[in-house]
């Protein structure tokens, strides 16, 4: 736009148009700065009826769900009211996660292992979530969710050999160390294309509805995943069907090296669900009660045929993205610390000394014994095989799980390998 002056010269552009780029809660140069973070107080937030049309939860979307206050004091109309014993069980859950991760990733950086995620920070996410479900639910991880083995009662034994691709590997080493699958525990294979979980979520919960059953299903995919096309494929069929399914997107501030401004769009993730007429509900991840609290409100709204709800987990990636990220070649170092939210194992902890149902004793002790299981478990696992040495399942194992009858083609290539 421009406009002429008495000399009949033109002047400078009154607006220009620029490309925005949007810009990072730090660099490696940049100290942190979570200031202008909107975090309202625990117990603000009000519960809605389970019933409650989409366009009238446009508060919990932009908001955020908070039932721990700072000092682990329960707030507002969404704690769960859960007793001292499911507490403490939340917690160990959360500490063993934890202690698995440690382990691991040490038996990695030793060069036991090829890969590993750890999912520091972020425990309550899975561990609260699987807590608040039933066992006939399904349930559609990304590689962040390990809690829900924990919950669900998965051998660690069997978690690690998974890990080492061993002789007791129940994927017969097809897929990378933390992808696991557990059809007994209805916890879906994890894949690497990520976004389709929340596909495959949506379908299993619209065939279960079809069928009359009383089971819903839960996916999560990351804050950089929202990108993807599968998740708003997913968004369309859970709306016009309403499917009893659970859409968790865990924003935990990081994609492998992007911040999540890059796929928020300058709005939240939850406020997405509410252009497909489905409730959008933003939560402090990082608190469990408001995670548990959460996901029992949604799912009792899927059981009761409401429909699906998008969820988003407000949380932080403490650690890497993987064994082969370096965050520090992205992200202030001291970013972690400056984190306002805390951490879940921390508050949960503090919630139950104030209770008078937990104390740093106890919690030493437990975290004693659960790194020594890890040790233990760790021994027995490379009984089955370790990574340099084996035993692995044979070559011949490709070929098997695939097809009822194996094609005529595969069973040439079969014999030219001899196997």
């Amino acid at each position: 736009m421009t406009s002429e002056t008495n000399s009949g010269l033109k002047s400078q552009p009154q607006w220009q148009s620029r490309l925005h780029v949007p810009t990072a809660s730090s660099r490696p140069d940049q100290p942190a700065d979570f200031t202008k973070l909107d975090i309202p107080p625990a117990g603000a937030a009000e519960r809605p009826a389970t019933d409650v049309p989409a366009e009238q939860t446009r508060e919990l979307a932009y908001g955020l769900v908070r039932v721990l206050d700072d000092d682990g004091k329960a707030l507002g109309d969404w704690n769960p009211q859960l007793d001292a014993d499911t507490l403490r069980q939340g917690l160990r859950h959360m500490l063993h996660v934890r202690a698995y991760d440690e382990r691991m990733f040490r038996m990695q950086r030793q060069g036991n292992l090829s890969f590993y995620i750890k999912c520091t920070g972020e425990e309550a996410v899975a561990v609260a979530q699987g807590m608040a479900l039933k066992s006939g639910d399904m349930l559609f991880p990304s590689y962040r969710q390990h809690g829900l083995l924990f919950v669900r009662g998965r051998s660690v034994l069997d978690m690690m050999c998974h890990c080492l691709s061993n002789s007791r590997d129940n994927i017969k080493g097809r897929q990378l160390p933390i992808m696991y699958s557990w059809k007994e525990g209805n916890f879906f294979s994890i894949s690497g294309n990520l976004g389709t979980q929340f596909s495959q979520s949506v379908g299993w919960a619209m065939a279960s509805a079809y069928k009359g059953e009383d089971h819903v299903s839960s996916a999560w995919v990351g804050d950089g995943t929202v990108a993807a096309a599968d998740v708003y494929h997913a968004l369309h069929f859970a709306a016009t069907y309403r499917a009893p399914a659970l859409l968790n997107v865990v924003n935990n501030q990081w994609a492998i090296s992007t911040p999540q401004s890059f796929a928020s769009t300058g709005t939240t993730f939850a406020a997405r669900a509410q252009g497909f007429n489905i409730p959008g509900i933003r939560v402090d991840g990082n608190d469990f009660l408001a995670v548990y609290a959460v996901t029992q409100w949604a799912a009792e709204r899927a059981r009761q045929g409401h429909g699906p709800t998008m969820i988003e987990l407000y949380s932080y990636r403490v650690a890497s993205h993987s064994t082969s990220d370096n965050p520090d070649a992205y992200r202030d170092k001291t970013e972690a610390e400056r984190w306002p939210l805390g951490d879940p194992v921390e508050r949960l902890k503090q919630h139950l000394i104030n209770l008078g149902e937990w104390s740093e004793e106890q919690h030493q002790a437990l975290e004693a014994e659960l790194k020594d299981e890890m040790t233990a478990s760790w021994k027995e696992a490379v009984k089955y095989g370790s990574l340099e040495e084996g035993p692995h399942w044979p070559v011949s194992a490709m070929f098997e799980d695939v097809f009822k009858e194996m094609p005529a083609h595969l069973r040439k290539q079969r014999q030219d390998l001899g196997v």
